[in-house]
């Protein structure tokens, strides 16, 4: 158990969950949490997009909404950090409390519904950073989404496009929160389509960001018919990749923590199985044409190889950060180098998708209580 775990948990959990969240982000901010050096090994290293990463551990968007902390993030050692996700328009989201601890689960519930600054504060802190740091330290995506009280959807991403494309590595287009009402929507073929037709429009008419590449971030709750239509969707219209998975709304049945029936997204370890099957049914039906990031539920080096064997070239975490601290990043890249090392590979990238299968394997249904949870949501 690290010192994290033993001393500063146990002090943060004595406070409001979104308080300590705070508390640590002002610590990153200031620079008062102790960086990790950066690690150093070969078979970690990868180059996607035209993207060097030294490592393919990631902090997933939701953590550092503002980019306001973006040197701290990166100081933890991540080989890359997605900031947001932001909105155009500076929005206070749900009421408080909006954030719930289930230990017992080593799960978390969130109702956050996209607070943010908005576009304009979040790009004065992206510059700032650009300006001190260049693209040297590690790679910044931008994770985007609407306004909860938007008319026009597609406008909101494509304004955030434009506006955010030339100071990102690269940009994720969020369509599977399940907080903002009608978001998850836009994963819906028609709607989907529009959004990343008019997202790559811009994009590719934006001067200064040729190459930048276009991610979209989609749901554990995905069924057989929408895995299909992202596939679909992503080769048609020049996705560059796909971030696997968002917290879902689903709640399995031997949860047991106190707060396991708020309303909001879950992650953490209960998602882990959900969100790594859809990871392995997008990769069957993409193949290496797209490379995909998955998240949901990684705490261990052996969670993180799980996702990569399921077809992940990049592996993200949020919430197993939340309970074991800044040394999970450390421990997770030397134990996925001695996981190659013991299957004899040189590089994780031999590993990607190696547990796949064709022709692909049905997925099974979504946990019980989904449709009931969103409904209440929304």
């Amino acid at each position: 158990m690290s010192s994290y775990e033993r001393v500063l948990a146990p002090c943060l959990r004595l406070l409001p969950p979104e308080a300590a969240k705070d508390i640590v982000g002002w610590g990153l901010r200031r620079g008062l949490l102790p960086a990790a050096p950066a690690f150093q090994n070969p078979a970690l290293r990868a180059t996607l997009w035209g993207l060097s990463f030294a490592n393919p551990v990631g902090l997933a968007a939701g953590f550092d909404k503002d980019a306001a902390f973006l040197s701290g993030d990166l100081g933890m050692g991540f080989g890359f950090v997605e900031a947001g996700t932001v909105t155009p328009r500076a929005q206070p989201g749900n009421a408080q409390p909006r954030l719930f601890r289930l230990p017992e689960d080593k799960a978390v519930i969130n109702r956050f519904g996209f607070n943010s600054a908005g576009g304009e504060v979040f790009r004065r802190n992206l510059e700032a950073y650009r300006a001190a740091h260049g693209r040297g330290q590690g790679v910044v995506g931008v994770n985007v989404g609407r306004n909860k009280d938007t008319e026009d959807a597609v406008r909101d991403y494509v304004y955030l496009v434009r506006t955010l494309a030339p100071l990102a590595d690269y940009l994720c287009i969020n369509v599977s929160s399940p907080n903002t009402p009608g978001l998850r929507d836009l994963q819906r073929e028609d709607a989907l389509r529009r959004l990343i037709g008019a997202c790559r429009e811009a994009l590719d008419g934006t001067s200064g960001v040729a190459g930048v590449p276009m991610l979209v971030k989609v749901s554990p709750d995905l069924d057989e018919a929408g895995i299909d239509c992202i596939a679909d969707a992503a080769l048609d219209h020049g996705v560059d990749g796909v971030v696997l998975t968002n917290t879902t709304v689903a709640r399995p049945s031997d949860l047991r923590g106190a707060k396991r029936d708020e309303a909001g997204g879950l992650s953490g370890r209960p998602v882990f199985a959900r969100s790594t099957e859809v990871l392995r049914g997008l990769r069957e039906r993409v193949g290496d044409r797209l490379p995909l990031v998955g998240v949901g539920g990684v705490f261990t080096a052996e969670d993180a190889y799980a996702k990569i064997r399921a077809g992940a070239s990049l592996v993200q975490l949020y919430t197993g950060l939340y309970y074991k601290g800044p040394g999970v990043v450390r421990e997770i890249q030397h134990g996925l180098v001695e996981l190659l090392r013991r299957d004899g590979h040189a590089s994780y990238l031999d590993a990607v998708g190696l547990d796949t299968a064709a022709p692909p394997i049905p997925l099974a249904e979504p946990a019980v209580g989904a449709t009931a949870l969103a409904a209440a949501i929304a």
